[in-house]
């Protein structure tokens, strides 16, 4: 066990499938393994590496410059080579990525370097195992990269940080690289051949930032058809709106899903008499909302997943064919738009959520209750507040949701005279998963107020559990801000 003494909460063994899911395993220390086919496929395209080096085959980025300057010989020696790339590479901006991202990432590079196209040396990759092992995670700016020739800044920083240099995490604390080593219980990553090349040109820190936003966002899904059930609960309305009939019809099935999980929830609902015979968009086209959510992280579900376990990497050697292949499988053009679509399906949540917010506080639409459910208007604001910062983080999103993926500029001595930005549009992605989960919890917190301030008590099973749950753990005398994070939370188990 490292230094830092955290023991291992998941083991996860190659060649099984990478999921979205097992990304956010490497949050926490996690145990990596290799199948003895699998040691051996590193081990013998390492090998094939260094015999048509030795035969002088010209091989990119092991006897030449890199980008524009292939046609200029490289470094001689091959750890003078490793450092020419990094060198150049160590050009990020901005904030760290947080640490669970870097993690991610780290074990996405895992995944594809152990399918044994890359002539990368297996030191290296048991470096990253043991890494993902401990607490620590590497100090990688969040901008640098068009996502193109893969994530190069980002998996630069992070390539120095596994060498000691710069800075690193070990748990939440940030502290020089080395130090963080030390305390972790590994040693300085040293680098040959095509080692480094081979750690920086993929699409790791896009595919598994948009990995982590996938998985979040289903948790969303999740959450906001629970919420809508529990409104149409609390507010009594007709649940004509999630008949299977109606779904039936429509023909998408994504849809007839959701509305079954909506019917699940409502199963034994007692409708109100004062509710109006259809309801506002926000409830009874809420399936059709949420449906077509579900069918977009469906997509983006397939596209990030393939990604994880395809190899992102060039050049690729096929020693059982003596083939060395220069392409551009570092391209991350299907993770760019599936990232975007989530950004956009996350935005299109949100607004769902601000918009039952909305309602639920309107006495001309709620059924009567308090304005903006104060218990004593005037004297106090109830969730008025609440939801000024909600039209606030809608706002933001809105602006967020633009296209990544087509903002092509050209650059590297138009070397890539086309750019994906995927790892910007996976980024925003995760970004805009975390934003959309306040939403919820601001929702969520409305409604614990609706019912506090003379709604009635949900009658369904699956209602009354979840406000209970977060009746709970939403006492009065704590911060609105704070309240609207626990629900959050809550919303994230509770569903």
């Amino acid at each position: 066990m490292s230094v830092d003494q955290l023991p291992v909460t998941a083991t996860l063994v190659f060649p099984a499938r990478l999921t979205p899911e097992a990304l956010e395993q490497a949050a926490a220390p996690v145990a990596v393994t290799l199948d003895e086919g699998a040691r051996n496929a590193v081990v013998g395209c390492h090998d094939f590496l260094h015999l048509c080096l030795a035969e002088g085959r010209e091989i990119y980025g092991a006897t030449t410059g890199f980008g524009p300057l292939v046609t200029f010989a490289g470094q001689k020696e091959a750890a003078d080579q490793c450092e020419n790339l990094l060198f150049h590479l160590e050009v990020g901006q901005g904030a760290d990525l947080p640490p669970a991202i870097a993690r991610a990432a780290l074990l996405a590079r895992v995944w594809t370097l152990s399918q044994g196209r890359s002539g990368v040396s297996l030191a290296v990759i048991d470096a990253l195992r043991a890494t993902l092992a401990t607490s620590f995670a590497p100090a990688i700016p969040e901008f640098g990269s068009v996502g193109a020739s893969g994530d190069l800044a980002p998996m630069a920083h992070a390539v120095r940080a596994l060498q000691g240099r710069g800075q690193a995490y070990l748990g939440e604390v940030r502290m020089n690289a080395g130090e963080a080593l030390t305390r972790a219980g590994l040693v300085p990553l040293e680098l040959t051949g095509r080692d480094a090349l081979a750690l920086v040109n993929g699409t790791s820190v896009t595919s598994a930032a948009a990995g982590l936003a996938l998985t979040a966002l289903s948790r969303s899904l999740a959450a906001a058809t629970a919420l809508t059930a529990l409104m149409a609960d609390v507010l009594g309305c007709r649940s004509d709106f999630v008949v299977p009939e109606i779904f039936e019809a429509l023909g998408h099935d994504d849809t007839a899903g959701q509305a079954a999980v909506l019917r699940a929830h409502l199963a034994d609902h007692v409708p109100g008499a004062e509710r109006p015979l259809q309801e506002p968009y926000t409830l009874r086209c809420a399936p059709h909302l949420l449906g077509a959510s579900a069918t977009s992280l469906r997509h983006a579900r397939q596209v990030v997943t393939d990604d994880l376990n395809g190899v992102s990497d060039n050049p690729l050697l096929f020693p059982e064919r003596d083939v060395i292949a220069h392409g551009g499988n570092f391209f991350g053009q299907q993770v760019a738009f599936a990232a975007d679509l989530m950004s956009i399906t996350a935005t299109q949540m949100a607004n769902l959520a601000e918009r039952q917010l909305d309602l639920l506080i309107d006495p001309h639409r709620n059924g009567g209750l308090n304005p903006v459910l104060a218990e004593a208007p005037g004297r106090d604001h109830g969730v008025q507040g609440v939801q000024l910062a909600a039209t606030s983080l809608v706002a933001r999103m809105r602006r967020r949701a633009v296209p990544a993926s087509m903002q092509s500029i050209p650059t590297n001595h138009h070397n890539q005279d086309i750019v994906p930005f995927g790892t910007q549009a996976a980024l925003t992605a995760h970004e805009q998963a975390q934003t959309l989960r306040l939403l919820h919890g601001s929702l969520a917190v409305a409604l614990v107020q609706a019912v506090r301030v003379g709604a009635r008590r949900p009658t369904t099973t699956a209602g009354a559990r979840l406000a209970d749950a977060l009746d709970a753990a939403l006492s009065a005398d704590i911060p609105w801000a704070t309240r609207v994070r626990r629900a959050a939370d809550i919303l994230d188990t509770a569903v």
